[in-house]
């Protein structure tokens, strides 16, 4: 990519049309380990899932300007980003409507799960009066193997993915390829909300470990379309029709509640394990699987619900209506968990999940930190940074919008780093502190 040859050719230079500060922080270990992101390209008009820094095998910050930011100056336009270090930690500033930093993590997951972490279409995270975006980035697996991955969106043409230059054809395709794990501040959704949020992280979790498994939940959620427009006929359906469908959906619904039941019963005990060590609590914590088909067949299950399915026009049971339900003490943690144990909950959780990751895959995932320090007291935070500082983990990107905080993280758990600064279109090296 030429524009990066330019970049560190001229590293140190002004970086023009720059609006608004970031600061990046670069943390090193001693050792590099592989299953890395080495490089981020971002090109024009990538809109709100743009990137920031190159930073190179010495950890210097080398500016690839293509385009400035936007009137509101939150979005990061056509910068390269780059990192070889293990852990990377950026940023940003405050009072920005969407931070830089938070662009950076969000390509990241863009490039791994084909969508950005936020609730955003591909067509809300085109830039404001642009048409497309396009990212890529080069990886080095964890047997030291290098693959590329390419993510183009057009409006009015859609979106396409490409590994190690060959497309694919489906996009789901590319589903674990970079795995990936994402904690920020949004989780808190899987304890407040409704069972959907739950089935949505669930379904893109095991969606990562089994491939199986999302042409599954794929094909169920098709069978579930037409089924309910059957059901919405009324008088006039042809009862023969339905008992077919029903045969379809019980085959599938099946295999996903089998599936989901293994996964969480895998979860459960790193979940206990983690949350014991982040909240230094001695609560027993518990993440069970609640579904339709835990007591019978579901065909059964369907049967018994067709009058109720008839009268409402859609239906009523299946594993579209699962739950992972998590608890504290023996009691619902979103009733009678505090806030803090809620997201000592949720850390465990994600570290449950990664580990999981990383035993099926045989690949340490990226590990993406969004904003999460202003979100915990010390002492959670100092345990959580232990945990990932050891060598079950592998690449680690930590966003923040509170330099001292940052710092002071980074220093009391013994993490060596570089401070630069991006300020007013100038990146320039800062004194450590």
């Amino acid at each position: 990519m030429d524009h990066i040859q330019d970049a560190v050719a001229h590293a140190g230079t002004q970086v023009k049309d720059l609006a608004a500060a970031v600061t990046g922080y670069i943390v090193h270990r001693r050792h590099m380990a592989l299953g890395q992101v080495h490089h981020m390209d971002i090109v024009p008009d990538a809109g709100a899932i743009g990137g920031i820094v190159i930073v190179t095998e010495h950890a210097q910050l080398f500016p690839a300007p293509h385009r400035h930011l936007c009137d509101k100056g939150h979005q990061i336009i056509g910068l390269a980003l780059g990192i070889l270090t293990d852990t990377a930690a950026l940023v940003g500033t405050d009072g920005i409507e969407v931070p830089q930093q938070h662009n950076v993590v969000d390509a990241i997951h863009y490039l791994s799960m084909s969508k950005s972490s936020l609730a955003m279409t591909d067509g809300q995270s085109v830039r404001h009066g642009e048409e497309f975006f396009m990212l890529s980035g080069d990886y080095a697996t964890d047997t030291d193997r290098a693959v590329a991955v390419t993510c183009a969106f057009g409006k009015g043409k859609g979106k396409t993915l490409k590994f190690c230059g060959k497309e694919y054809e489906r996009l789901a395709d590319h589903i674990g390829a970079v795995p990936v794990v994402m904690v920020s501040p949004a989780d808190g959704a899987l304890v407040s909300d409704s069972a959907d949020e739950r089935r949505r992280w669930l379904n893109a979790f095991i969606s990562q470990l089994d491939h199986p498994y999302l042409d599954n939940t794929m094909r169920y959620n098709r069978v579930l379309a037409e089924r309910n427009t059957l059901l919405k006929q009324g008088e006039y359906i042809v009862p023969e029709l339905l008992d077919v469908l029903d045969e379809r959906l019980a085959d599938l619904g099946e295999k996903v509640s089998a599936t989901r039941k293994e996964v969480v019963g895998r979860l459960a005990p790193l979940v206990e394990k983690f949350y014991a060590t982040i909240a230094d609590d001695h609560e027993p914590v518990e993440l069970l699987y609640r579904s339709d088909l835990c007591d019978r067949p579901f065909v059964e299950v369907l049967r018994g619900a067709r009058q109720k399915d008839l009268v409402c026009g859609f239906t009523n049971v299946g594993v579209h209506r699962d739950d992972v339900v998590m608890k504290i003490g023996g009691y619902p943690l979103r009733k009678y968990g505090s806030q803090g144990q809620q997201k000592s909950f949720l850390l465990a959780l994600k570290l449950a999940q990664y580990t999981l990751l990383a035993e099926r895959l045989g690949e340490k995932p990226l590990l993406l930190l969004d904003d999460l320090f202003d979100k915990l007291d010390e002492q959670r935070l100092s345990r959580l940074m232990e945990l990932t500082a050891g060598g079950d983990f592998g690449q680690i990107f930590i966003t923040d919008c509170n330099r001292e905080r940052l710092i002071s993280v980074l220093k009391n758990n013994n993490l060596p780093f570089r401070l630069w600064d991006v300020a007013e279109g100038e990146i320039t090296p800062a004194e450590q502190e």
